[in-house]
């Protein structure tokens, strides 16, 4: 029982497994929206005070900044209700083995990314 093991632990050479990867997604997209809600709130204020400050509200959100920084937070939204779905049905023990647990990370980013492209390019 005398193993040598790391003083250290090397944190950059782990690799993650993909339903890993989707798990922190998961939380930093859940971070995103609380942190962007206060922002998003005060916009739908800004757009139902009156007609002035909703059309300064549109100009303010024709940059191409403000696109993008709508753009993420919809990706936020996809993609922590597709993993929120895929959390929901490994819970109800409806992914039961690792094969499974990776074909349904791998749903959840392909539904995510593609749901965020169709809507926003139909909102762009």
């Amino acid at each position: 029982m005398n193993k040598q093991r790391p003083k250290h632990l090397a944190l950059h050479h782990i690799r993650l497994p993909l339903p890993g990867f989707v798990s922190i997604l998961h939380r930093i997209s859940g971070l995103l929206l609380f942190l962007a809600l206060p922002l998003l709130l005060l916009m739908l204020q800004h757009s139902l005070r009156s007609i002035e400050t909703y059309s300064q509200l549109l100009i303010a959100l024709a940059h191409p900044l403000a696109k993008l920084a709508l753009f993420v937070l919809l990706w936020a939204f996809l993609h922590h209700f597709c993993a929120g779905l895929r959390f929901l049905a490994i819970d109800l023990h409806h992914v039961r083995d690792l094969a499974q647990a990776r074909n349904s990370s791998k749903a959840v980013l392909a539904a995510s990314l593609l749901l965020t492209v169709l809507i926003g390019a139909k909102l762009w």
